[in-house]
């Protein structure tokens, strides 16, 4: 049929769908079991776990457990049903709002039911088209679908790039001045892929030239930096300038949900014109009860995260001193950067995991440049020091044999099979 959309699909099936044959269940949706922690079974084959954000551990802590196991009792998975704004509104939401508000050292904080649309859903409300939205090239993707919902203009400036911002915000101010709109510039505590803080601290300082407003994603900052694990912005000494403060459960708090904190005349108006909130069911309770206890182990219990920055120091130091380009993180995420093609990468993973035990996620183009390979390891409180050892072993091994051309020589059934 000509001009189908189905007919479109099943010829092209995008830059990672042409994989799909040959990376259904092993490179991509792969299934990890057993109970989340630093050794898990893939394919009936225990694992060293390098590919879980469960920061602090708490996924199977016996605490966690044991308060989300009466919760489950108590409620049940429904409660309470319908969205808050209509019926699923309860004191228990009121208090972990409040707790996290003050956790973060903002005055109000509101509650989200999933991380991903939540951000998305706050950029939407937070713009008009009169506005003009300023982010990070290398935004994660829910702040890119949340920037493509705003109708006016939006720019996009270099990773990282102070300079780049400033002229970007020159542009939009001259936006501005025609619509009477404002400006929201948008980055990342800790970019996810290559770990770098946003160079938030910088970005606040352009206040004083500039009026503009800062939305900040900071899911794998939570619970992992600054002196109480507030996140990037008390790391880097700047959490009252950043106007609207975004995190999630899904790292360090191991669950499900995520949470917004600003001014509470700004969280106010955001609970009465969030679609993603208003239209949706309220987060059940089980998980609210849950994030109560994670929230109070993140105060009560800071060997948590020493023991996190423990394994990463010990991870990152070894890994640097074989040599190995981890680029320029700041952070828990561990990126490997290694010289390879897509085939390459498949052979190198499969021989980790098959012959070393070690399961680590990978990418490949088009999420990064052609000819690189990165394996994204992610350390933990649960990880030990053999963990460690054994992967910077492997490591080291994996490394000689690419170079020595190995995985190229084995790689071309892949090229072969994906018919590419």
């Amino acid at each position: 049929m000509k001009n189908d959309i189905f007919e479109r699909m099943r010829t092209n099936r995008g830059p990672l769908g042409k994989w799909a044959s040959l990376a259904e269940g092993y490179f991509a949706f792969p299934k990890l079991e057993g109970p989340i922690g630093n050794r898990m079974y893939f394919q009936g084959k225990e694992v060293i776990t390098w590919s879980v954000n469960d920061y602090l551990g708490l996924a199977n802590h016996s605490e966690v457990r044991k308060v989300d196991a009466e919760a489950a009792e108590d409620y049940g998975s429904a409660y309470p049903m319908g969205a808050r704004l209509m019926s699923g509104h309860t004191s228990a939401h009121e208090q972990l709002q409040e707790e996290l508000a003050a956790f973060v050292n903002k005055e109000a904080a509101y509650l989200l039911n999933f991380g991903y649309q939540g951000i998305l859903s706050t950029i939407d409300s937070l713009v008009s088209k009169n506005d003009v939205i300023v982010y990070d090239v290398d935004a994660h993707a829910c702040i890119v679908d949340g920037v493509r919902l705003h109708l006016g203009k939006r720019f996009t400036f270099q990773h990282n790039n102070i300079e780049s911002l400033e002229k970007n915000l020159i542009r939009a101010t001259k936006v501005v001045a025609e619509t009477g709109g404002g400006i929201l510039v948008i980055s990342e505590g800790v970019f996810g892929m290559r770990g770098e803080q946003g160079r938030l601290r910088e970005i606040v300082a352009l206040k004083e030239k500039f009026n503009f407003r800062l939305l900040v994603d900071d899911a794998h900052g939570f619970g992992t930096l600054g002196a109480t694990g507030a996140g990037a912005g008390e790391e880097q000494g700047i959490q009252d300038d950043i106007d609207v403060y975004f995190a999630t459960f899904a790292k360090s708090m191991a669950s499900t949900g995520a949470f917004i904190a600003a001014d509470k005349d700004i969280i106010d108006y955001l609970k009465y014109n969030m679609r993603s909130q208003i239209f949706a069911k309220s987060l059940q309770m089980v998980l609210v009860k849950g994030a109560l206890k994670r929230l109070d182990m993140l105060r009560s219990m800071p060997e948590l995260k020493a023991n996190l920055w423990k394994n990463v120091d010990a991870l990152q130091t070894g890994l640097r001193e074989r040599g190995f380009d981890l680029g320029s993180t700041q952070s828990c995420v561990t990126p490997v950067y290694l010289k390879g093609s897509v085939p390459e990468a498949m052979v190198l993973v499969k021989d980790l995991r098959e012959n070393f035990g070690i399961f680590c996620s990978i990418v490949v183009y088009p999420v990064i440049p052609k000819g690189l390979i990165l394996l994204r390891l992610i350390p933990t409180a649960s990880h030990t020091m053999e963990d460690i050892n054994e992967t910077l072993e492997a490591f080291s091994t994996i490394r000689e044999r690419l170079n020595e051309g190995l995985y190229k020589r084995l790689s071309s059934k892949f090229i072969e099979g994906a018919g590419v």
